[in-house]
């Protein structure tokens, strides 16, 4: 039968379902067959010929013949299951309930009533499988679809390569089919890399598909602040009811860490060849993702049977958490497979930047979102990774694209989320003494990036790409300013030698964000300048050798340091200051920054198109509640300062966050002042100019100033290397304050970072699926849909 045949007598049968006011008996296989039995339909076909309006009025009208529908479906997949498939028309209707149910499942996520259906029990669907009224046993109809997925994912024949030595042999049985020795690639726990099918994979996505549907009810549900929902259908799929859960792990991870589209290495081979292994490794990722959805900070470990296939999983370790994606990923341990995990990432993640060098040579990849989502779940649910990532310089190949994605998405009000991801990467690294001592590594990739041109390190790239992100990027990143100035104060102790053009970067921000009007404009902007005094502090206290340039910056910008010293606290020098504000455009200007040309081949950060879609983000928690303050002891080891929040450090001056209200007040009255609702006060602004830590840089300038001027009096200078060469060989030994401890804010898991990432994820997911269109007009309740 022709293909426009088919479409037609399926669109017939829609029809019929629609105009059926009466219930079709589940019995009439002549009816349902016309849905999977004699067509051949694609995906988009079932999209076009299944109208959203049409779904939504069986639903209400008949909605016994909706039931059965997606109970007849769900049988045909559990007999495919059974059977093995080994003919093609069993195989056709699998992908075609597949599709079917694909289109259907949203519509019965967005409305309340219906949404239990799919966790009652079927009579006649027993869990033996056996017995008609067995109905204690029977399963519902999400466990029967779940396991009938699992088991169609590893089909000899189907979705992976037959062991079978020759057509005479009696099929594989399905039932006694080792899974694990059908794993999809090599890598991980698995040395095979079997022959790439095409067919497999087109198949293979599609059963994938309908996973990443079946689990996306979790976006018909609103943002929960306990957020400890479980999303049921992942809970089910990732236990130990699914006796794929490992290889399945295993295949999904390996399939998106061995993946290259570069093409096997041959420039421009992506334009003669189509790549039919994207969209699966893209799949892969997101179903990966989402199984991986899992709340670190408020789960219990539960017990779990321990065993898992060769050696790959690290069995020492307690049984971890019951969702055996997150338990499997977390005992990961032999290094060669860190290694291919760290490699396959980064070059992913590093493939839009080869762009730049031989445009088009390579594939472009789109789904770095959800890499970097992957890279954040395998470093916070396996600190071995985390380690091993630190251990050497690869995790320059990470930090290299991430600052990449920062400074090419900062003015694009639709590429917020990303933004977040990529600084909570950072401020996940930079709580790593490691991370710091990384950063001194030159920098000699030239990434074309819209960035000053500076010769120097990594520390200087991070600084130089931060310094953009807050000085040109959208006022929706302001929140995230906290963030990325408490990266760089955690890393500031280890830097040995920052370039002329970071330092004066930090400089600028030290200036934009120490102005009367800033300070006095909202209740936590004086934070900021409490970060940058401390990075100022952690520099000279320990690295003042080599920091020539730094303290060269300092000494130009003396006046900076003096007005904080003397900072007005009277109320009308308050008021002035505020009348100061209106007048003045935007806070941070590019003014008194001396910007550079930027890198060659760079295009500036362009903002959102008009009429570009992103979803709605939930609020992240306050940096007080992001981190946990730590000090770094003599021999290097952290010891956790959380208990007596408190406490000062040890030369008197506060931590950052001590000054002012409480930040969870602060978040409402930042957003109050635009309202005019919060003013500042005398007293609240002594409560925290009296803790300003400078008395360190006021030593410097007590000391090295005089000697500088009597240079340049002396020797009539006007020259800055003659200054610099004195600077670099001056010494501060015994003149400075006792060295502060070295305080570190780690990142620590907590509830509102869990449904950020959750919002988050499913936003990507949501927009990422355009063809076909999953979820596009159903009524999500996770996020809002928005326009630029």
């Amino acid at each position: 039968m022709g293909s426009a045949d088919s479409k037609l007598n399926f669109r017939k049968a829609v029809i019929q379902l629609t105009t059926k006011t009466q219930p079709v008996e589940a019995t009439d296989d002549a009816f349902w067959d016309q849905f999977w039995a004699d067509t051949a339909t694609s995906v988009q076909d079932v999209f076009a010929l299944v109208p959203a309006a049409e779904i939504r009025a069986v639903r209400e009208e008949s909605p016994s013949n909706l039931a059965t529908l997606c109970y007849k479906a769900v049988e045909k997949l559990v007999q495919g299951a059974e059977s093995g498939c080994h003919s093609e028309k069993e195989k056709q209707i699998v992908l075609n309930c597949s599709r079917l149910l694909t289109r259907v499942l949203p519509y019965i996520f967005e409305d309340p009533d219906w949404r239990g259906f799919f966790w009652s029990t079927v009579p006649g669907a027993g869990r033996g499988g056996q017995g008609e009224d067995d109905d204690e046993n029977a399963r519902p109809l999400a466990e029967s679809l779940l396991l009938a997925i699992a088991d169609l994912l590893f089909c000899p024949d189907f979705t992976v390569q037959s062991h079978r030595r020759s057509t005479v042999d009696s099929a594989e049985d399905v039932h006694s089919l080792d899974s694990c020795e059908y794993i999809w690639e090599a890598g991980v726990g698995f040395a095979h890399s079997p022959q790439p099918n095409y067919i497999h994979d087109v198949n293979r996505m599609e059963l994938l598909k309908l996973l990443l549907t079946c689990f996306s009810e979790a976006m018909y549900l609103p943002p929960a602040p306990d957020s400890g929902s479980t999303n049921p259908w992942v809970q089910f799929f990732c236990s130990t009811e699914n006796r794929h859960a490992l290889p399945l792990f295993t295949s999904l991870l390996n399939t998106v860490c061995a993946y290259d589209p570069v093409g096997y290495g041959i420039p421009y081979n992506h334009l003669l060849f189509s790549d039919y292994r994207e969209p699966l490794v893209e799949e892969a990722a997101q179903v990966l993702i989402v199984t991986l959805d899992h709340d670190s900070a408020t789960s219990a470990s539960p017990t779990v049977d321990g065993t898992t296939t060769g050696t790959a999983m690290d069995d020492a370790d307690p049984p971890g958490p019951e969702n055996l994606f997150v338990n499997y990923l977390s005992r990961i341990h032999r290094e060669e497979d860190f290694q291919f995990i760290l490699k396959g990432i980064a070059r992913l993640l590093s493939n839009p930047l080869l762009q730049t060098y031989l445009p088009n040579s390579t594939k472009k990849i789109q789904f770095h979102q959800e890499l970097l989502v992957l890279f954040w779940k395998l470093c916070d649910f396996n600190k071995k990774f985390l380690f091993f990532v630190l251990k050497s310089s690869d995790v320059l190949d990470i930090l290299v694209p991430t600052l990449y994605f920062l400074n090419d998405a900062r003015a694009d009000q639709s590429r917020v989320g990303l933004m977040h991801i990529g600084v909570f990467i950072l401020l996940l690294l930079s709580g790593e003494r490691n991370f710091g001592v990384r950063l001194n590594k030159p920098y000699s990739v030239r990434v074309p990036m819209d960035i000053p041109v500076f010769t120097g390190t990594h520390a200087d790239l991070l600084i130089v790409v931060f310094h953009k992100i807050i000085t040109s990027g959208h006022q929706r990143l302001q929140p995230l300013f906290d963030c990325l100035l408490t990266i760089v104060v955690n890393v500031s102790p280890y830097l040995k030698s920052l370039s002329m053009v970071a330092a004066n970067k930090l400089l600028h921000l030290l200036e934009a964000f120490s102005t009367t009007w800033f300070l006095f404009s909202a209740a936590q902007n004086h934070h900021l300048v409490f970060f940058l005094l401390e990075a100022f502090n952690n520099i000279i206290q320990y690295q003042f050798d080599g920091n020539s340039n730094l303290v060269y910056a300092i000494i130009r910008k003396r006046s900076v340091f003096h007005q904080l010293a003397n900072l007005p606290t009277d109320p009308p020098a308050i008021h002035k200051a505020l009348q100061r504000r209106r007048r003045t455009a935007e806070p941070l200007s590019r003014t008194g920054s001396q910007e550079g040309a930027s890198m060659e081949g760079s295009r500036p950060a362009a903002p959102a198109e008009p009429g570009t879609l992103k979803t709605s983000l939930v609020a992240t928690p306050g940096i007080d509640k992001l981190t946990e303050k730590s000090q770094v002891s003599e021999d290097g080891t952290l010891r956790s300062l959380e208990p007596t929040s408190q406490q000062s450090s040890a030369d008197g001056s506060p931590t950052a966050e001590e000054p002012g209200q409480a930040w969870r007040e602060q978040r409402r009255l930042s957003s109050a002042s635009a309202s005019g609702q919060w003013s500042p006060t005398s007293e609240w602004v002594l409560s925290w100019k009296s803790k300003l830590p400078l008395q360190t840089i006021m030593r410097l300038l007590q000391v090295l100033v005089p000697q500088v001027e009597k240079i340049c009096i002396d020797k009539g200078l006007t020259d800055e290397s003659e200054i610099l060469r004195f600077l670099q060989h001056g010494t501060l030994v015994g003149l400075l304050p006792v060295p502060h401890p070295i305080l570190i804010r780690k990142y620590q898991a907590n509830s509102g970072t869990a449904m950020w990432f959750r919002t988050y994820m499913w936003g990507v997911i949501y927009l990422r699926n355009v063809d076909p269109p999953v979820w596009y007009d159903t009524d999500v309740k996770l996020f809002e849909i928005q326009r630029v």
